[in-house]
């Protein structure tokens, strides 16, 4: 599904996708508001949604969206409601000038279960909040075990899991167990998820310094 309110960005978005085997547009909403009404009836595996639109903006319709994975797309790297939308379940965001190969990379990762997040643009978005961020980590990180936080840090610093194995020196499936784990005892729904916490948590400083 592709929501946004500019009509002509649609149209293009809807063009350059169709082309693409294995991805249909199956809906299409000019605001928050009606891809949640859409939602009830249509099925959808992806939403790509704009952050900023009138009426129900892309944060608000995310409280009202279960199911599909959502791809955040913002025309800044340096825009507080995209990051306010990571925390509120995004998988990911995108600028709207990406180009066709990464945005059709970033609505695959997403339909797998992976989140898309630029470790450079996270980073400065969480350099501009850094006076925000809490100076002692929530008592939630405390029931990790340590693994579990080494897995944690790993992933909030843009590792995959198929590099977290090879460091680790354990099998990926191993990795994604401990991953989940990290997900189940903090109440985070994904790896984007697990990067704005540990930088929210201040585990890791935007100089990349670790605590602990």
């Amino acid at each position: 599904m592709l929501v946004d309110d500019q009509e002509l960005l649609r149209a293009g978005f809807r063009m350059v996708l169709g082309a693409q085997p294995g991805i249909e547009v199956v809906a299409e909403a000019g605001d928050g508001s009606r891809a949640v009404e859409l939602l009830r009836s249509v099925e959808v595996d992806v939403v790509l949604m704009d952050v900023r639109m009138p009426g129900m903006d892309g944060v608000e319709a995310l409280g009202h969206i279960r199911g599909p994975k959502v791809l955040i797309l913002t025309t800044f790297d340096l825009d507080e409601y995209a990051f306010a939308a990571v925390k509120a379940g995004a998988s990911g965001f995108l600028l709207k000038d990406v180009p066709t190969a990464e945005l059709v990379s970033a609505i695959r990762s997403v339909h797998a279960g992976d989140a898309v997040v630029s470790p450079r643009t996270l980073r400065r978005m969480l350099d501009r909040f850094a006076a925000h961020l809490p100076s002692e980590p929530p008592a939630a990180a405390a029931e990790l075990t340590p693994r579990e936080r080494e897995v944690l840090l790993m992933v909030a610093r843009g590792r995959s899991n198929a590099e977290i194995a090879a460091e680790l020196e354990v099998a990926e499936a191993t990795v994604k167990t401990h991953l989940g784990r990290v997900l189940a005892k903090l109440g985070l729904r994904d790896r984007a998820q697990v990067v704005v916490y540990a930088y929210e948590a201040g585990l890791i400083v935007p100089s990349h310094r670790l605590n602990g």
